[in-house]
């Protein structure tokens, strides 16, 4: 990396060790981030790996060119208005991979004013294959828009979006998407079992399917419709397959369960903003 700013982790959770894992593993210096957090085995083991630890929040703020919120949605109110005077006097970049919560919400949590960037990351994340939308408030500058970048690039994708509203939509497609994958898989799964294979060679070849189609798609400069087309052979077994997932609905069903999602994290948005 380019560059590297000090970053302060707020929150030790699956997805703060999973960001600075990727970071790591990328070369970026353990002694550029702090962390923080209440549960001291995490934080004995991250100062272990040559990270700042603490349990205060205001010290590692006041350290910081860039704080992550990676604490619980349902917690992030307390934890932000009790950092708000340290965030009001340093002024570092806030990006906050915390579900659920509006920029608005958390400016005002913060006293306003502030720097923020918005993330949806989703769990694959923990194995460096992460999908990330960002939405930046307009007192990002465009250095702090590539920074945030470099750090979310460390676990996978990370593409901007135009507009706060349009982070519902990546909920719905990349954040929870992967839950569908595996709804999927376990279905494909049993399926062949019931067909006649045993339960670990069904499973095996369900997730190696699932990974060289997703490689096939990534690697490809054609659409996945065109990748689907060019597996059906005219009458062919392929064929079959699809014509009975399109008559029983299956693309109205995803678009109905992906609206449903969408819909939930709006009513969120509005929960967790009281």
């Amino acid at each position: 990396m380019s560059t590297q700013p000090t970053l302060a982790f707020i929150g030790t959770g699956n997805m703060a060790r999973a960001i600075i894992g990727g970071l790591l593993s990328n070369g970026y210096p353990a002694a550029s981030i702090w962390t923080t957090g209440t549960q001291l085995e995490k934080l004995a083991d991250l100062k272990q790996q040559g990270l700042h630890t603490t349990t205060d929040n205001n010290a590692a703020v006041a350290a910081a060119d860039i704080v992550i919120l990676a604490v619980k949605p349902q917690i992030l109110k307390t934890v932000a208005q009790s950092m708000a005077e340290a965030v009001q006097q340093h002024q570092p970049l806030i990006v906050s991979v915390a579900a659920g919560v509006l920029c608005n919400s958390l400016e005002q949590w913060l006293g306003g004013n502030i720097a923020l960037v918005r993330c949806m990351p989703n769990t694959p994340s923990l194995v460096q294959k992460g999908a990330c939308g960002l939405y930046a408030n307009p007192q990002v500058s465009d250095s702090q828009r590539q920074q945030t970048e470099q750090v979310m690039q460390a676990t996978g994708l990370a593409l901007w979006v135009d507009n706060e509203p349009q982070l519902d939509a990546v909920t719905a497609v990349s954040g929870s998407g992967p839950a569908y994958y595996f709804l999927i898989m376990e279905a494909m799964a049993a399926a062949g079992e019931k067909l006649g294979l045993s339960r670990e060679v069904a499973q095996q070849l369900t997730i190696q399917t699932a990974l060289g189609a997703a490689e096939m798609a990534r690697q490809s400069d054609v659409e996945p419709a065109e990748l689907r087309r060019r597996v059906c052979s005219p009458n062919g077994t392929t064929e079959q397959a699809i014509k009975t997932f399109i008559e029983q609905g299956l693309p109205e069903i995803i678009d109905n369960g992906m609206q449903a999602c969408s819909n939930r994290a709006q009513e969120m948005a509005e929960e967790l903003g009281k």
